[in-house]
């Protein structure tokens, strides 16, 4: 296993770009300064006592999935604690939100940052938590955090596993390597019939697929107050939202815009970019462009002459799904792969997608079987497309049905994977036991 040996030679030689890559993201507002040191594993919390699960789920995406599952936990069990980690600021607000929604609950779910991925920073933070099992979310698949935690025999989980067709050719080429890492997972549980057989190509001998956690999320919410003055702002103005965009994504939408101005005079873009702070920089780039930019992140509102308003703000999809009755899935104009269509798809919006769904394929698959979605491929089909359905309400209504449908079918992975899960949530044991204790030097 040289590309294992390899990689943890890098990074135990890299400490010092690791902190000036730490320190530049801290002055571009992506890290946050007050907590940074979570990063080496240093704790800002103490330790609860009692029966200790680390959760560790990479950013919002993973977040948003896993939480309704640990709510299910905590409800049921009133002695159960759990560690949450993540990776990305946006991820920790979300988190702390969640926590502000659930009071009772807040107490037996804290939040830490993740800690990179060096020996040294790994041990410091196991060393503190000394969790009694750790589940890791989608494709959250750390070499020196397993081999840690396999040191010690902190059982691992794989929850809702994710294996993209680039990341499987990735592990081919390091079969050994893969083998190894995903044989120290005592339990897989992937949430596709795709990635479940690509595990297994890789030399695990048992995947379980109790179904995909982003489906059994509740529906995302709005503030009431919010929507109300939102509504009162687009009066009735025929719109489409471009939700989770990404980078190459926004002047498409744009272009497409253009075509279906032409038809529908007063036609509306909403673009909610995945990462919101790329925020200022959109609009800047619209603007050059000639489209009179509306950015929700200053507090501007929508006018009668605005033709693009940039939701750049975190949290609100949900109301932004409210509003507009036809919905383009980010991530997929683009080779990104696509963002979860589920959250449309519940609160009644006709989904529309580009080619580029790698991330969500069997999902896009089952919408398409329903005829729940329809797929544009660039500016000029988009546009095409939007028009078609702003002049033909039913055909809307019979696509936002169809999804609605589909997305209440396809759920119910929570029950199923609390089921697994059962013998890592209860202590067996009177005490709790404790691994070794390995030693943390700073790197």
């Amino acid at each position: 296993m040289a590309a294992l040996r390899l990689y943890q030679l890098i990074i135990f030689l890299a400490a010092p770009f690791i902190r000036l890559s730490l320190a530049r993201r801290v002055r571009r507002g992506r890290e946050d300064p007050v907590r940074i040191r979570e990063k080496f594993g240093h704790a800002a919390l103490k330790r609860p006592t009692g029966h200790l699960i680390w959760v560790h789920a990479a950013s919002v995406g993973e977040v948003n999935s896993v939480l309704p599952l640990l709510g299910d936990i905590l409800t049921g069990r009133p002695a159960q604690h759990i560690l949450l980690t993540s990776g990305t600021v946006t991820s920790a607000q979300t988190v702390a939100r969640w926590q502000s929604q659930n009071p009772t609950l807040r107490p037996r779910l804290s939040h830490q940052y993740a800690p990179l991925d060096r020996t040294a920073y790994v041990h410091r933070f196991l060393n503190h938590w000394q969790p009694d099992a750790a589940f890791w979310v989608e494709s959250e698949i750390w070499p020196n955090a397993v081999l840690a935690c396999r040191a010690r025999n902190i059982p691992l989980v794989m929850l809702n596993g994710r294996l993209s067709a680039k990341s499987f050719a990735g592990w081919q080429r390091f079969q050994a390597t893969a083998r190894h890492l995903l044989g120290s997972f005592t339990l897989l549980m992937a949430q596709d019939k795709t990635t479940g057989e690509r595990l297994l190509a890789l030399g695990v001998t048992e995947v379980k697929t109790p179904g995909n956690l982003k489906l059994d999320a509740p529906p995302l919410t709005a503030e009431a107050d919010k929507l109300s003055a939102l509504e009162t702002q687009l009066a009735d103005r025929p719109c489409f939202l471009a939700a989770s965009t990404h980078p190459g994504e926004e002047e498409q939408i744009a272009e497409a815009l253009k075509l279906v101005r032409a038809g529908e005079a007063n036609a509306l873009a909403i673009i909610a970019p995945r990462h919101p702070d790329r925020g200022d920089a959109i609009a800047a780039a619209l603007r050059a462009a000639g489209f009179a930019v509306a950015q929700r992140s200053q507090d501007e509102p929508v006018s009668t002459a605005t033709e693009i308003y940039l939701a750049d703000t975190l949290g609100e999809l949900g109301l932004f799904y409210r509003l507009a009755p036809i919905v383009l899935m980010g991530g997929t104009l683009v080779p990104h792969g696509g963002q979860n269509p589920m959250e449309a798809a519940q609160l009644d919006c006709a989904l529309l997608h580009g080619p580029h769904i790698d991330n969500f394929t069997e999902i896009f698959a089952a919408l398409t079987a329903q005829q729940a979605c329809a797929e544009v491929s660039d500016a000029a089909t988009l546009a095409s497309q939007v028009i078609a359905l702003m002049q033909n309400p039913k055909a809307v209504t019979q696509l936002a049905e169809a999804a609605a449908s589909c997305a209440t079918t396809m759920g119910g992975a929570r029950h199923r994977v609390i089921a697994l899960l059962e013998d890592y949530l209860v202590d067996p044991k009177a005490t709790r036991p404790t691994g070794p204790v390995l030693e943390a030097h700073d790197g």
